[in-house]
């Protein structure tokens, strides 16, 4: 069943906590935490404080996305202050099964990341370690950016290759998604959504959420 994951890095920070519980009634079950460092990507944002505070605070799994340079010393540190799934980049890790297996025995879900032009293949030996797939529908670093089109062909492909291979991965997408689109997203074959702006940036979170999910649904009653 699919899943909308708010992204945290487009609530108000002043307020995160109301932001957070407003979602909760919305039914959500995770949230997404960007932790970028600024060097792989132009932008950086919130360390271990947050990830503890929000520890405390919810139960909702967090979903932490490292969009960072050194992910094999930072993942175990993420994971000690409360990440339920830590997912890092294909175009930093030089031993890509290695830091999902570190993952894994520090008592996580494992993700690999792949930013828009990086083609699925590449990921062709890692599926069936990954716990999910991460595709980058936006270029990763900043909110609010336009969806990419070309990121439900690599989904599609990706749902493909599970279904051939019987893997287990889940799929996960990022970037520009919306009420607009996410009927179109559901249908390739994503488990999990990413929303910011969409949802935080919504007169109603909770609403939103819903709308999106509802949407999602009535996608699999229309033939395409």
């Amino acid at each position: 069943m699919l899943q909308i994951v708010p992204s945290i890095f487009a609530a108000d920070f002043v307020r995160l906590g109301d932001d957070v519980r407003k979602v909760e009634q919305a039914g959500i079950q995770m949230l997404h935490v960007d932790i970028m460092d600024g060097h792989f990507v132009p932008n950086f944002t919130v360390g271990t404080p947050i990830t503890e505070s929000l520890r405390r605070f919810t139960r909702v799994k967090l979903d932490h996305h490292l969009m960072i340079e050194d992910p094999d010393t930072y993942a175990p540190i993420f994971i000690k202050a409360g990440a339920d799934c830590v997912s890092v980049h294909y175009e930093v890790c030089r031993n890509l099964n290695r830091t999902l297996h570190m993952i894994q025995d520090n008592g996580a879900k494992a993700g690999v990341v792949i930013n828009p032009a990086t083609p699925v293949p590449l990921l062709q030996e890692v599926l069936d370690i990954a716990d999910y797939v991460l595709v980058m529908s936006v270029n990763p670093g900043y909110g609010g950016q336009a969806f990419i089109p070309n990121s439900l062909r690599k989904v599609r492909e990706l749902a493909r290759v599970r279904e051939e291979r019987k893997l287990g991965f889940a799929i996960e997408i990022d970037g520009g998604v919306g009420p607009e689109n996410i009927a179109d997203v559901a249908r390739a074959g994503v488990d999990w959504v990413v929303a910011g702006s969409s949802v935080f940036q919504a007169p109603d979170p909770a609403a939103a959420v819903r709308e999106m999910l509802h949407l999602a649904a009535d996608a699999f009653s229309v033939k395409v």
